[in-house]
């Protein structure tokens, strides 16, 4: 297969990850590495590198608009980037300790989290209760817009909220993923943040938590433009028309079959770790 042949493929895969992960929430990156590991033979860490780079590329389009909107919590958001952060950097310095076959294991299970978390209802109502004395100091406190009007909401448990964004944080930094269904899971179970502001913010968060990782692989030569690119570009195209879809149509179908595409990456994934393979 020449270069021409095999950035096309790319892009193509990565066009279709974009499209199908936009309609369920969990991102094209979620699928960028398992495509690129098993069906073209990449390397893990080139293919992370990959993934971090469309990561970025995704959640800075979408970010705007959330924020221009009023979904995003801006205050929420730059206060547990520090944790993301420290913990994709931590977790970047992992990668070149852990044993590929350890990182697809990893990787498999936490794509079964992820797709566990983003196949469950989640009812967008404000929290009950008085707001946290952190929450209340950083005046974290905020409202989003709803079509009955502007409801306000109270943030609770930061610390344990600022814990667990520390996970999320090495969990992208290790496995090239942006993670966002462990930050919405802190922000919306723990914080008791609404759901529309969680996964918002959760966007926001999302392309800088990867861009500090992606500096350590990029620093380590792991990060291939001629690879990067048309991930890039595939997740970017297909996450866009994959938003415009998800507006007006019924994709109750196609996220049976995304998920099913998930489970069964997932569990390549685990078996490949074990030295077992499906395909």
């Amino acid at each position: 297969m020449n270069i021409l042949a095999f950035s096309f493929l790319v892009g193509f895969g990565s066009f279709c990850a974009g499209f199908l992960g936009a309609l369920t929430g969990l991102g094209g990156g979620v699928v960028i590495v398992p495509l690129l590991t098993i069906v073209f033979g990449v390397d893990i860490h080139y293919a992370i590198g990959a993934s971090l780079v469309s990561v970025i590329a995704t959640s800075s389009g979408a970010a705007a608009a959330y924020v221009r909107e009023g979904y995003s919590n801006i205050r929420i958001g730059m206060f547990l980037e520090v944790a993301t952060t420290l913990g994709a950097l931590a977790g970047a310095y992992l990668a070149a300790l852990v044993h590929p076959n350890a990182i697809s294991i990893i990787f498999g299970s936490v794509l079964l989290l992820s797709a566990y978390f983003s196949s469950r209802k989640h009812e967008d109502e404000s929290s009950n209760g008085p707001a946290d004395a952190l929450a209340t100091r950083l005046r974290m406190d905020s409202n989003y817009p709803t079509p009955q009007g502007l409801r306000s909401y109270h943030v609770h448990h930061v610390p344990a909220g600022f814990a667990m964004m520390v996970l999320a944080g090495i969990l992208s930094g290790l496995l090239g993923i942006g993670s966002g269904a462990f930050k919405v899971l802190a922000m919306d179970q723990v914080m008791r943040i609404p759901f529309k502001v969680s996964t918002t913010t959760s966007n926001f968060m999302i392309g800088v938590t990867a861009a500090a990782s992606a500096g350590v692989y990029f620093h380590r030569g792991y990060i291939d433009p001629g690879l990067s690119m048309p991930v890039m570009l595939g997740v970017l195209l297909g996450s866009i028309l994959g938003a415009r879809v998800l507006v007006v149509a019924r994709t109750g179908i196609l996220r049976l079959v995304f998920g099913l595409v998930i489970v069964t990456l997932a569990l390549e994934m685990i078996f490949k770790g074990f030295g077992v393979r499906f395909f």
